[in-house]
């Protein structure tokens, strides 16, 4: 009999409301009273989020985040699809006004996000399962987090990184179902009751396209067909994925087969020098293809850009690529876990370890800041001066200038770190075709077309 959660009142997400009824005293009323105000002048998601759910933000200003997250998950519909969509607008508005009054840190409101997500991922595929084969229990078909949601480090306004896979011998299906055709119809059921856009708004964005070969495999795999493909085809950037899997939904012994088949494939104990070559690349091309907004400033990439958040993520995960097959005690799958774990073990100098970290959590920060605007899926500080003040104002910063001031430095160290293991071309030129067209152009060719196609 597998345990899950009684609807989304989990006990680690009451556990977790509860931890922040501590901070909301030191912060007090003033405090919790202006985060609201700014999150009703600077952020229109926000304001109409307050004023839909005005016992949440009575609650926050009250009580305190602690109070509000657990109202939040309380909120009931007649059907799981307005359940689980009245609950997220709930979550949404606490966290941010959590985390805007500071009485919620980065990791307690990430957190807080993706036990949300786990338990929504949860109920919809109870229901998804349960809608053609009523009164089972769920087994033979486990869900896999990855990304940020497998570290439990969800983005305020992201996908969820999914690989759902299913066992054709266990999974209950209807007497004349294919057992392939069943798992993907429970798959996109499961998708529907998560991501389809309704009156009370979505759940979750889901994307699968981290499973294998996503151009032609069903969205559902069976588990055995998965565990081959990772011990025998898999490609660098599939290990570095599987550093932050875990089982979120599901059966949980399914699942934790499957990552226990595939461990010699993520932590190899030895390296030979063609891997660590193909990592580097990976590092470079992640420079290439997101040249654009590369540079702090207006329209800054947050996440792709130097010096930004995924060069922070993917300077730990080289380090846990190379060291983690025989030293275990870096296979933190959170990326501040994993910097403080590489630095306990002396793989990386202390400074660094704390630059990179105070980089991280302020890049996530003001990520959250963007994607509070407007709920969207962003992570461009915005070109226009007088939205990137929307954005510092929402910080509780008094201009975009003074905001990309305070990032400067976080940028600048994070680059210099990357740029250690993933140094420039030197002077080679880039494998991007649209980068490549400008650099043949400024190096002299009024047509590159000809040697761009050689």
């Amino acid at each position: 009999m597998i345990e899950r959660p009684t609807g989304l009142e989990v006990s680690r997400e009451v556990a977790g409301a509860r931890r922040t009824a501590a901070s909301s005293a030191s912060v007090g009323r003033a405090g919790r009273e202006d985060a609201l105000r700014r999150a009703r002048e600077s952020s229109p998601f926000l304001r109409e989020a307050a004023d839909a759910l005005p016992e949440i933000a009575s609650a926050f200003v009250d009580h305190g985040s602690g109070d509000a997250v657990t109202r939040a998950l309380k909120a009931n519909a007649q059907s799981v699809e307005g359940e689980l969509r009245r609950r997220r607008a709930g979550i949404a508005l606490a966290v941010a006004l959590g985390d805007l009054s500071g009485e919620l840190d980065f990791v307690e409101a990430t957190r807080l996000l993706s036990d949300f997500a786990d338990a929504a991922i949860e109920r919809a595929l109870e229901a998804a399962l349960t809608e053609r084969v009523p009164g089972v229990e769920v087994r033979g078909i486990t869900v896999l987090a990855l990304g940020k949601l497998g570290s439990r480090e969800l983005n305020y306004s992201s996908d969820v990184d999914l690989l759902v896979l299913f066992d054709p011998a266990a999974m209950p299906r209807r007497e004349r179902d294919d057992p392939s055709e069943a798992a993907v119809r429970v798959g996109r059921r499961m998708i529907e009751l998560l991501q389809k856009r309704t009156a009370d708004g979505y759940v979750a964005r889901v994307d699968l396209r981290l499973r294998p070969s996503p151009e032609v495999t069903p969205i559902v795999l069976p588990i055995n067909a998965a565990i081959s493909h990772y011990e025998s085809s898999a490609l660098p950037w599939e290990r570095a994925a599987f550093i932050r899997a875990r089982v979120c939904a599901g059966d949980r012994a399914l699942g934790d087969h499957f990552l226990q088949s595939i461990q010699p494939f993520v932590w190899r104990r030895s390296l030979d020098f063609g891997v660590i070559e193909e990592i580097r690349e990976i590092s470079a091309r992640i420079r290439d293809h997101f040249a654009q907004g590369a540079r702090l400033g207006p329209g800054y990439d947050l996440k792709r850009g130097r010096g930004g958040i995924r060069e922070v993520e993917f300077f730990a995960q080289i380090q846990q690529m190379v060291h983690g097959g025989r030293d275990p005690s870096v296979r933190a799958p959170a990326t501040l876990d994993a910097l403080e774990a590489l630095r306990a073990a002396g793989r990386i100098a202390d400074e660094d370890a704390s630059a990179l970290s105070d980089a991280y959590i302020l890049l996530r920060t003001i990520e959250h800041r963007v994607q509070m605007i407007d709920d969207a899926q962003t992570h461009l500080l915005p070109l226009d001066r007088d939205a990137l003040d929307g954005v510092a104002k929402l910080h509780g910063v008094a201009s975009g200038e003074a905001l990309i001031g305070i990032l400067e430095p976080h940028v600048d160290r994070a680059e210099t770190l990357f740029n250690s293991l993933a140094p420039d071309r030197e002077g080679r030129l880039s494998n991007d075709p649209d980068i490549l067209a400008e650099e043949l152009r400024q190096i002299g060719f009024s047509d590159p077309d000809v040697p761009l196609r050689r």
